[in-house]
Order: C-alpha cells, then sequence, then structure tokens
C-alpha cells in the first residue's frame, strides 16, 4: 500500500496524455504511457465514462463538477456535499480502482469485479480522486477497466443520491409524510400502478419489481412502455434484495431516481395513503407543488 501512495504522489507532476474525448468522459490507451508514470485527468460532468485500454501505470481521475454559486445553490446555500457512484463494465480487467481521500487510498474495485455500484460522499472542500492502478500481467491485450460515473449534489433540484441508498439501512425504511410529498415533486419518475412480479439477483444482491401503470405522472426517460396488461404499460423498479419486497395487491404510488439507466425506488405509498397525506397537506397549504389526485 505504500508502494501505491508513493507511486500516486510521485506521478502528480505527470503530464497529461492519452485521448481525452470531452469534458464528460475519457478514453485512452496504457500503451501511450511511460513505465511507472501516473496520468493525471479531470472531468467536469454530472455523469460520463472512463474507458482505459492495456493498462500500464496508473490514472489519477478528478471529478470536479462545475459548481453554482451559492445565488444559485438550492436555498441560497453553497453546496453541502457531493456523492458520486460509479459502476464497472463486464470487461472490467486489468486495473483496481481506489478512492482516494486526503491522501489515503480505500479499495473501491478490486480487479474483475462484480458490476454492483459503489458509491461515496465527500465535502467541496475535501481532496478526492479516483485511482486507478494497472495490475500486473504478462499478456495486456485483453484488458481493459472501463466503468461509468454519476455525481449528485444538493446544488440540483433535487436531494443528492446517499451513498448508503444501496448498502445502508435507510434504503429499506418506509418513507414519511414529508418524504412522500417531496419525492411526488422532484423524483425522475412517478408511476401509479400495481405489482406484477418481483424477482431477485442474488448475485447483484437486487429485487426486481414488475410493475403494470395504470398512470404515468412523470418519467423523464421511457423507462415504462407498453407491452403489460391490455392497455397498460409495464415497467421495471429495483431496489436492495434485503428490504425484502413482496408481490401484493393494491394501487402504489411508486416514485424514485434513474440510476445508470435503471430505474430505482424512493417511495412507494399506497395510493390510498398517499390521497390521505396529499390532501391533509393541500388544505393546511404545506405541499411543496401541485399534484394531480383523482
Amino acid at each position: 500500500m505504500w508502494a501505491l501512495r508513493a507511486l500516486c504522489l510521485a506521478g502528480l507532476g505527470a503530464a497529461l496524455g492519452g485521448a481525452s474525448a470531452d469534458q464528460c468522459s475519457w478514453r485512452g490507451s496504457g500503451l501511450s504511457q511511460e513505465a511507472g508514470s501516473v496520468e493525471q485527468l479531470s472531468l467536469h460532468c454530472a455523469e460520463g465514462s472512463l474507458e482505459w485500454l492495456y493498462p500500464t501505470g496508473a490514472l489519477r481521475l478528478r471529478l470536479a463538477p462545475r459548481l453554482p454559486p451559492p445565488s444559485a445553490a438550492v436555498k441560497g446555500r453553497s453546496p453541502q456535499h457531493v456523492t458520486a457512484c460509479v459502476k464497472p463494465t463486464g470487461t472490467f480487467r486489468g486495473a483496481q480502482l481506489y478512492l482516494e481521500r486526503e491522501g489515503v487510498l480505500e479499495l473501491l474495485l478490486p480487479e474483475a469485479p462484480r458490476p454492483r455500484v459503489r458509491c461515496f460522499s465527500w465535502l467541496p472542500r475535501e481532496k478526492v480522486a479516483l485511482f486507478l492502478q494497472a495490475t500486473p500481467h504478462r499478456d495486456i491485450s485483453r484488458r481493459i477497466a472501463a466503468f461509468r460515473y454519476e455525481l449528485r449534489g444538493d446544488w440540483l433540484a433535487r436531494p443528492a443520491l446517499p451513498a448508503a441508498s444501496f448498502t445502508g439501512e435507510g434504503a429499506c425504511r418506509p418513507c414519511n409524510d414529508t418524504e412522500i410529498l417531496m419525492a411526488i415533486c422532484t423524483s425522475d419518475f412517478v408511476i401509479r400502478g400495481s405489482i406484477r412480479s418481483v424477482s431477485n439477483d442474488v448475485e447483484l444482491q437486487e429485487s426486481v419489481i414488475g410493475v403494470s401503470a395504470a398512470r404515468i405522472h412523470r418519467q423523464k426517460f421511457p423507462l415504462f412502455q407498453a407491452g403489460g396488461r391490455p392497455g397498460r404499460p409495464a415497467g421495471s423498479i429495483r431496489t436492495p434484495l434485503r428490504c425484502g419486497v413482496k408481490p401484493g395487491p393494491g394501487t402504489f404510488l411508486f416514485t424514485g431516481w434513474l440510476h445508470f439507466g435503471e430505474a430505482w425506488l424512493s417511495c412507494a405509498p399506497r395510493y390510498r395513503d398517499f390521497q390521505r397525506i396529499y390532501e391533509g397537506a393541500r388544505r393546511t397549504r404545506q405541499n411543496p407543488c401541485e399534484f394531480p389526485v383523482d
């Protein structure tokens, strides 16, 4: 580990190289790097990808989203924290991915990892980077280290994706009334519907809920499309396996976020309960946004 930290520090002055395509994603080859060098990269978007062909040496990647000025942040405040998530592709080979925080390295992705998402958060003033260290192999011709990343922060018009969303107990806790009211206003999708099926993926530790939509209130991307019951769009929503979701009768209001192209559950109250919560908030003028209730 000390050798790895020494390599990281020794390479801080290395010149930029490779074939950086834009400010969001990078694709390059280790064949263009000098032996033992550390290539410095910086990406400035809320989402993107990295693909490192024939890994050699190391890469140090700084995720630096362009934050708005304090006057543009939510409620006039500066962003309190940033959350990043990384998801390896099925071809992640030839390197290991570390989180570097204030000079300390933490392993995020070993070589040939499961395609599971890893998330972490940091304060804007903290010095954080991703450090990719090539693993030694005689034949590097078929080795590609690639992953996608997403950034969330409270400068956006929606809450940050907490680092514990997929690992903490809070992911399975039922939403309270305030969280439900905020979810219908800020979520990537709001779907009224019923549960058709529940399947479990033990390897990924995910449950996939098959949903038949009675009404699509909002979806930023076409997650629910025709193909379910006659006249009803159908789609899938994911949640951690440990939450123990079971199929059951009734109509629910499903809300959540788009995460690496997949729908993840945030709140899912029974629709009759949501009607009661929303009507009560509207009578007292506590509803954060208008929502059609019938």
